[in-house]
């Protein structure tokens, strides 16, 4: 495994600089973000710097003008949304009061304060909020939602945001593969059954085509799953 990992890490390394040259407005901002948010003490479980372009390059692609986040982290990955993507603005929420007051300042400097709202509270909170905001027509539908937050509620925030988004919209959760724990029935880590609720449930629920994406880099070995809202 470890030298599986060596190799993940390597070809990240010579890939990422090549499609994503230095000389991109937005490198700066983003490496200012990851040692901001480091030097403040912020885990560093922020989603790897091809997986941050390839969310970008998603919503660009599908002409997302509102992106949902549920899990801001340092601000990172509300970076790389809302810079590859002029015409985006970004809803992103996020628990912990410490990491909310990074993110503000990490998204400031990147110069996005103005299409970015960090939202402080529990997402099992803001988002009914925004779910009726939506309905009422006093915040306009999302058309991608990503969701890196607490795994207990994943399948409550899927179901949440499959109530404010446009139609063919894509929702994305996080970090659940684990390094294959997912397919372990005989794991009872509270995070991977809710995954596993999450991944059965989908299934069944009208309205969703859901998969599981495997996916391996400088972040090991995880995955996404990504949804179709019908």
């Amino acid at each position: 495994m470890e030298s599986n990992s060596e190799t993940w890490t390597a070809v990240d390394a010579y890939a990422f600089p090549h499609s994503h040259p230095a000389s991109r407005p937005n490198t700066k901002a983003l490496e200012d973000a990851l040692a901001a948010s480091s030097a403040a003490g912020l885990p560093e479980i922020a989603v790897s710097a091809a997986q941050g372009k390839f969310l970008a390059l998603h919503c660009r692609a599908t002409g997302v003008t509102h992106a949902l986040e549920v899990g801001t982290l340092g601000g990172y990955s509300a970076i790389w949304l809302a810079s590859e993507n002029p015409q985006l603005r970004l809803t992103t929420v996020e628990f912990n009061a410490h990491h909310v007051e990074v993110a503000r300042r990490n998204i400031a400097a990147a110069g996005l304060a103005d299409r970015v709202e960090v939202i402080h509270g529990a997402g099992i909170d803001v988002l009914p909020r925004l779910r009726d905001e939506v309905k009422a027509g006093a915040r306009p539908p999302f058309g991608f939602v990503f969701i890196d937050a607490d795994k207990e509620n994943n399948w409550n925030y899927v179901k949440l945001a499959k109530e404010m988004v446009r139609p063919n919209s894509v929702i994305c959760v996080d970090n659940v593969v684990r390094q294959g724990k997912l397919a372990d029935p005989n794991n009872t880590d509270p995070r991977i059954v809710a995954t596993r609720n999450l991944v059965e449930s989908a299934g069944k629920e009208p309205g969703l085509d859901s998969v599981v994406l495997q996916t391996v880099g400088s972040k090991g070995y995880d995955g996404w799953w990504w949804a179709v809202v019908n």
